[in-house]
């Protein structure tokens, strides 16, 4: 269950077929090409690839502040949805889920994220007003540098 009112999306359309954007996003390697936050990210513990339950770690900024995070892929599905949560499906902190829908002008791809739990520590360093706005206008960043590269090649 979210944290109430920790939570965000956004959307676009992308000119690309779903196959191709859902790849692009799948391949976590690649996530530091298009979003703000995420300097880079590796497969571990034998994960090659975007399957459930594979895991993979993130390196991350935002500001002065970095960090890195395990993720696991509890969705994944070639075209239509691929979404992770920040630790484990049993201990989660955020999930964040990419959705791929067929559009006239190629494939409408939503964002969206969602605090599950929110302590003490986090207010602390990340107030919930910053941490919201600053998670929000990642998310928009994040998707229209995404669209350009599946639109440039």
């Amino acid at each position: 269950m979210a944290v109430q009112g920790m939570e965000g999306s956004a959307s676009v359309t992308v000119s690309a077929p779903q196959e191709k954007v859902w790849a692009l996003v799948a391949d976590v390697t690649r996530m530091g090409e298009w979003s703000p936050e995420t300097l880079s990210a590796e497969w571990i513990d034998g994960a090659t690839g975007p399957a459930v339950g594979a895991r993979f770690k993130g390196k991350d900024k935002r500001g002065w502040m970095k960090w890195s995070t395990k993720c696991t892929v509890v969705t994944s599905e070639p075209g239509r949805e691929f979404t992770f949560v920040v630790g484990t499906p049993e201990k989660a902190a955020t999930r964040w889920s990419y959705t791929f829908v067929p559009d006239p002008s190629g494939t409408k791809v939503t964002e969206s994220w969602e605090s599950l739990r929110y302590g003490v520590s986090d207010k602390l360093f990340q107030p919930v007003k910053k941490t919201i706005a600053a998670l929000n206008d990642g998310v928009q960043r994040t998707l229209q540098n995404l669209k350009a590269k599946a639109e440039g090649g």
